[in-house]
């Protein structure tokens, strides 16, 4: 397991149109983008005592918490995560789902799950089963993806970010969601062993402060 270190900002419109120049200056756009950005919906999952949401309230250093996602609207192409945050590292393990089986997932037919070849599948059957995992929300948001080879940084900024509030078929194109805050953005960076000079002076903001921002928990406020 390669934990990477992470750091995000909240910031505002001016800062979102200040770094976009600043960074499509230096760093490479992520080859994935189209026309630099793309859209993501990703259903999260937590349990009944709502553990994951919160371990993050509370500053747990070590926590984890399972994702399904896809971009673009393309659901042909899922990806199941576990996320894992360590202090102010991170990673993930990951691994290919059909649309069948997210739909499956979703409506709670997983006996399949815990004999899968796929561990990742294979844990979150496991912990549906035994400790009532469900999923718990959909979050949508806009990213525009930033790259730099030396040190392996990626910088994103994130906006319109929006919940499902309790709807958790995140499949569906037409599922309602609702904007979370007021011109919410979120700078997230992330790299390897050493952020280099060039980068940590290009994402300079001033009276911006590191947090712990978690956009799950930001989407669970409604409920």
């Amino acid at each position: 397991m390669k934990l990477r270190h992470e750091l995000k900002h909240e910031i505002d419109y001016a800062d979102l149109l200040a770094l976009r120049m600043r960074l499509g200056a230096v760093l490479q756009p992520d080859p994935h983008a189209k026309e630099g950005k793309y859209h993501i919906r990703s259903l999260y999952f937590d349990d009944l005592l709502d553990t994951a949401l919160r371990e993050k309230q509370s500053g747990i250093s070590r926590r984890e918490k399972f994702r399904i996602r896809y971009y673009d609207g393309d659901t042909s192409r899922l990806r199941l995560e576990k996320k894992i945050k360590q202090g102010g590292m991170g990673c993930k393990l990951s691994a290919p789902l059909t649309a069948a089986e997210g739909a499956s997932i979703v409506r709670g037919e997983i006996d399949w799950m815990t004999s899968d070849a796929r561990p990742t599948v294979q844990e979150l059957g496991c912990r549906m089963q035994t400790q009532g995992l469900r999923p718990r929300t959909i979050v949508d948001y806009t990213r525009e993806p930033f790259i730099y080879g030396p040190g392996n940084v990626r910088v994103t900024l994130d906006y319109d970010i929006r919940t499902g509030l309790r709807h958790t078929d995140f499949l569906d194109p037409t599922c309602v969601t609702v904007p979370v805050g007021v011109g919410l953005i979120i700078l997230e960076v992330k790299w390897d062993a050493y952020l280099p000079d060039i980068v940590r002076d290009l994402i300079q903001l001033p009276a911006r402060r590191t947090g712990a921002y978690s956009k799950y928990a930001a989407c669970r406020i409604y409920g």
